[in-house]
């Protein structure tokens, strides 16, 4: 059974920076495509980014793009997103995600269907 335990989160300034890790056990890591959404409270759950399992590639939502990076280290079984400049609007609870394909059509990434497993979240509150 996979699992995903997401950290680093906590009250930052805007402005500032962090970077949120997801680390992974249960299977075999490059196995797996990986994704970030976030949740605010009283609105939907969204993209934020995703990177395959080869880690070729990587998709973001038009709103953190030049701002966050995601990135994995297979070795360490675990992806990252760092996320620079931060604003108010990116607080939210930040969700790790995951599924054992690769979608040739790169909008199956953005959706929070094709994932299987997830996290159970962490807090990100960014103050003005």
């Amino acid at each position: 059974q996979v699992q995903l335990v997401e950290s680093g989160g906590r009250l930052v300034q805007a402005g500032g920076s962090l970077r949120l890790s997801c680390a992974f056990s249960g299977r075999t890591f490059s196995d797996y495509a990986m994704g970030w959404f976030r949740q605010a409270p009283g609105k939907e759950r969204d993209f934020v980014a995703a990177i395959p399992r080869s880690g070729s590639s990587t998709y973001y939502a038009d709103f953190v793009k030049g701002r966050f990076t995601i990135s994995r280290d297979d070795a360490k079984s675990t992806v990252y997103l760092q996320m620079n400049s931060l604003k108010p609007e990116d607080t939210a609870v930040y969700y790790c995600a995951t599924v054992a394909r690769t979608f040739f059509v790169s909008k199956y990434y953005y959706s929070a269907r094709s994932y299987d497993y997830w996290g159970q979240g962490t807090q990100v509150t960014v103050s003005s």
